[in-house]
């Protein structure tokens, strides 16, 4: 009589060490998938153009909820360009993406999806008051509301304010970018749970600091340069980064 074999062990993921300059094949393979499907990767494209009109409008009226949007902003673009990952590792496989599955890809990982989208909520939400305490606090002339805002931030009066504002902002930047360098794609690839994708993301980043830190420099560079003018560069940029996250997913992590 045949024994029932014990279920197998769920597949383990494991951290690669990186080359430094990996950040800039993960580009050039973004920028094969953005050629290959140019009509997904424009719908994609116009939605980031749409965050940043919305950005760009709170800072002419409320600058002081500027970075409240931007931490938003971080918070909402790594779960659109889910859709662009979903391209990407269709791809890679050798089948036909269709706009369609790009954006119902979520609906399979609901459960992890929601809890990483609670704990970034929570950090989006502590960076927006962590900032509006900075200004009430540090900012010499009150709160700004005229679009001579960058003249009053760097004056040097207000050399404290931009310094302690920097550093908040940067902490959390790099917990947000810790948290999601490639923690998204992992739950998309394999369904995994939200605290191992969060995790493996981290130790990712930090046993491959030189070329995350280029990543995350690669990554503000383009997006400050497709800013301008009108922020129409995000029309490209912004699925071109998309898809040169899965690949850096795709090179950073390996599984049992």
């Amino acid at each position: 009589m045949n024994e029932a074999l014990p279920p197998a062990a769920p597949a383990l993921p494991h951290v690669r060490r990186l080359a430094f300059g990996a950040p800039l094949a993960w580009l050039a393979r973004g920028a094969r998938d953005l050629r290959r499907q140019p009509g997904i990767a424009l719908f994609y494209g116009a939605c980031f153009w749409a965050m940043a009109a919305v950005l760009a409008a709170v800072f002419r009226s409320k600058p002081e909820y500027t970075m409240t949007i931007v931490s938003g902003c971080l918070l909402v673009g790594p779960f659109l360009a889910m859709g662009l990952y979903e391209v990407s590792r269709r791809l890679e496989r050798g089948e036909r993406p269709d706009f369609g599955s790009s954006l119902t890809c979520w609906q399979r990982h609901l459960g992890s999806m929601g809890l990483l989208v609670l704990v970034l909520t929570l950090l989006e939400l502590l960076w927006g008051r962590a900032s509006l305490v900075v200004f009430a606090v540090f900012f010499d002339t009150g709160m700004p509301s005229t679009a001579s805002v960058l003249q009053a931030v760097f004056n040097p009066r207000n050399w404290e304010f931009l310094a302690v504002y920097l550093v908040v902002g940067g902490l959390f930047a790099a917990l947000v970018f810790c948290t999601t360098a490639v923690s998204i794609p992992m739950i998309l690839d394999r369904d995994t749970d939200a605290i191992t994708a969060a995790l493996t993301s981290f130790q990712a980043v930090l046993q491959n600091a030189g070329a995350m830190l280029l990543w995350g420099a690669l990554v503000v560079a383009l997006t400050l340069l497709a800013l301008w003018p009108w922020s129409l560069g995000l029309l490209v940029v912004g699925p071109w980064l998309g898809h040169a996250t899965w690949h850096a997913y795709r090179d950073a992590v390996t599984w049992d």
